[in-house]
């Protein structure tokens, strides 16, 4: 075997010890509270995917849109379709578009009690709660009544939660966080505008 192949053979010998190291700690199931979060692209997408995992097992999967009501998305109607899926749709547009406080707050009220629901509801594998970060970085929602409804959850439940500006205290209390950064993005960099299969 010549030097080169033996480096390659004790790495790979090295990497799966390590594999199976970490293989034989992970022995406990929970539900997960997941953040998607970061000025980057694909947040709600990946938390979409992880959807689909869900509803792939057969498991119910709950979803509450905080923000995106106002436009008609592919993943809401390929979602829908599942009966396996409650998609709520309760937000009337981003903050910018909307000028109206009051009724962005009233909006996030709404859409936290569909929340509040699944979230108390053990028949949900998962609860995908998007953009939920936004409606708490603008104090529509009290953090610490969502950070006990979180606690307070069924201990299979896995909640993935969406949006930019996670606040700390929800970090904090989170067993997975992703700060999605942008590098280069189509609509800021090149003026591309937003197209059906990749934004919408």
């Amino acid at each position: 075997m010549m030097q080169d192949d033996e480096d390659a053979l004790r790495m790979a010998q090295k990497r799966k010890a390590g594999y199976d190291k970490k293989q034989a700690q992970a022995t406990k199931e929970k539900g997960l509270l997941i953040i998607n979060t970061g000025t980057g692209k694909g947040k709600t997408t990946a938390a979409f995917g992880m959807g689909l995992r869900v509803l792939g097992h057969g498991f119910n999967l709950g979803v509450v849109q905080f923000i995106k009501g106002a436009q008609e998305t592919a993943e809401r109607q390929l979602l829908g379709n599942f009966p396996q899926c409650t998609f709520k749709t309760m937000g009337d547009g981003f903050t910018w578009i909307t000028q109206d406080r009051a009724q962005d707050i009233h909006s996030a009220q709404q859409a936290w009690a569909e929340a509040a629901a699944m979230l108390n509801n053990p028949d949900f594998r998962m609860v995908i709660l998007d953009e939920l970060n936004v409606i708490l970085k603008y104090e529509y929602l009290d953090l610490n009544t969502v950070l006990a409804t979180l606690q307070a959850r069924p201990p299979l439940m896995h909640v993935v939660i969406t949006g930019r500006h996670a606040p700390q205290a929800l970090i904090d209390a989170a067993d997975l966080v992703s700060d999605i950064r942008p590098i280069k993005h189509p609509y800021k960099d090149q003026g591309v505008k937003a197209q059906a299969g990749v934004e919408f």
